[in-house]
């Protein structure tokens, strides 16, 4: 992958920094590394957090030309949760698409379907007047999301001896106050 592009900085910038701490954990990681279960943790995969992730983000590109983001609708692709070669081409061609998205589309606003609860009623549709998301705000959303889940990653890696960066899964705003309180 590329540096970050002059022209993206701010948000774009964040989901390529993101995304490119994904990219470069799997260019070093075998497929056996990126399936296995860590059976003592949650249970999941490498595979399935960044699958996770990345549907995400695809749910949110896929949304913006309809105003209307539904993170329920991720596919759960077994193809992006088996193969780090598979996430990789998804990987890059989340970046591009990201780098495509104009500070128009940023700031307009859309309708995000989630599901919050565990009832069947659960799925919400924020879509009034007064309480609509902008897909800026859906992008700062996705971008602590991957990061959340690159937290629940990193000791994994540990167990398996795979170095990440201390960064790696740790929110922009900790690193902040850690470079501001501890020296770090």
């Amino acid at each position: 992958m590329s540096e970050l592009s002059p022209n993206n900085s701010g948000l774009v910038g964040a989901v390529e920094e993101v995304l490119e701490e994904g990219h470069e954990l799997l260019r070093t990681i075998g497929t056996g590394a990126y399936t296995w279960k860590d059976d003592g943790g949650c249970g999941a995969s490498i595979g399935m957090h960044y699958r996770h992730v990345l549907e995400h983000f695809q749910c949110l590109l896929e949304g913006v030309a309809g105003g209307r983001i539904n993170y329920d609708e991720r596919r759960r692709s077994s193809d992006l949760e088996n193969s780090p070669e598979t996430a990789l081409a998804a990987t890059e061609s989340l970046i591009a698409g990201f780098r495509d998205l104009g500070e128009e589309v940023l700031l307009g606003e859309c309708a995000v379907v989630y599901s919050v609860g565990y009832s069947a009623g659960g799925t919400q549709e924020v879509r009034s007047s007064v309480a609509r998301s902008t897909v800026a705000r859906e992008v700062m959303f996705c971008v602590g999301h991957a990061t959340h889940h690159y937290a629940l990653m990193k000791p994994q890696c540990s167990q398996m001896g795979i170095r990440v960066p201390y960064e790696f899964g740790v929110a922009p705003s900790t690193l902040k106050h850690l470079e501001t309180h501890q020296g770090r």
